[in-house]
């Protein structure tokens, strides 16, 4: 799978997508830091990357229909310190294998995610 993983997250997310032998970029490493919103989805779709973000205005599914990206990921985390982020991130990169990114948006909160198309 491709990624890209949005400017307010760990590089370390980037990290773990690699070493599950993921496609992932940063939104840093691809010098687009301080692009809007709607520019980083449009780069999203052109190079069909999943977006992991702590954005939350990309869980609005009448500006981002799901079904016109490669998948959506919004952490909606409480406690958004290094440790806690990556260790949220670890255990929902293990349901890739078995749920659908691709067109859906995911919403993950510490005690579920909610996955809409």
């Amino acid at each position: 799978m491709r990624f890209k993983v949005g400017e307010n997250l760990p590089i370390e997310i980037a990290e773990l997508l690699r070493e599950a032998g993921h496609d992932a970029l940063t939104v840093q490493e691809q010098h687009l830091g301080g692009s809007s919103d709607p520019d980083i989805a449009s780069v999203c779709k052109k190079e069909h990357r999943a977006l992991v973000t702590l954005g939350t205005d990309f869980a609005d599914i009448r500006t981002y229909p799901p079904s016109d990206y490669p998948g959506i990921i919004v952490l909606r985390l409480r406690q958004q310190d290094k440790g806690h982020v990556l260790n949220t991130f670890e255990y929902i990169a293990l349901l890739f294998a078995h749920e659908q990114l691709e067109g859906n948006l995911w919403i993950v909160e510490e005690q579920h995610i909610r996955i809409r198309s």
